[in-house]
C-alpha cells in the first residue's frame, strides 16, 4: 500500500518540484494553494501525510494545520519552511506539526522528513 501525499504550497513551482522528489515512492493524492483548499482536500483524499508550506495567501499553513489537526488528530503534517523562519516554525509545532523541511527543498532532507513521521 502506498502513502498518499498531500502537496500544500503557493507556489506552483514548489508543488512541482516536491511531485518530482516524491511520486516514486509516494502516492500524490492531492495539491492545494493555500491552506483553505488543503483543508477541503484533507477531508476529501484523506492522506497520510501533508506537505504543508507556512506562508500562503487566504489561509496560512499554521491555520490550516491547526484545522486538520483537529478533524484528525493522528494526521501527519510536514511543514516547508523557509530558511530564517524559526519563530513561524515554533507557531507551527504549536499548531501540531510533525515535523519540517527547510527551503529550497533537497531531495534527501524531503525523504528523511517523510520517513521519519510515517509508522514503521
Amino acid at each position: 500500500m502506498s502513502t498518499g501525499v498531500l502537496i500544500v504550497d503557493d507556489s506552483h513551482f514548489m508543488r512541482n518540484l516536491l511531485r518530482q522528489i516524491l511520486e516514486e515512492d509516494y502516492d500524490i493524492v492531492g495539491e492545494a494553494s493555500n491552506g483553505a483548499e488543503a483543508v477541503k482536500l484533507y477531508k476529501e483524499q484523506e492522506p497520510d501525510i501533508v506537505m504543508m508550506d507556512i506562508v500562503m495567501p487566504k489561509c496560512n499553513g499554521i491555520k490550516a494545520t491547526a484545522a486538520i489537526k483537529k478533524l484528525d488528530p493522528d494526521s501527519r503534517v510536514i511543514m516547508c519552511t523557509s530558511v530564517g523562519q524559526r519563530e513561524k516554525m515554533k507557531l507551527a509545532v504549536k499548531a501540531g506539526a510533525d515535523g519540517y523541511v527547510t527551503k529550497p527543498f533537497e531531495e534527501p532532507s524531503v525523504r528523511k522528513a517523510l520517513r521519519d513521521v510515517i509508522p514503521a
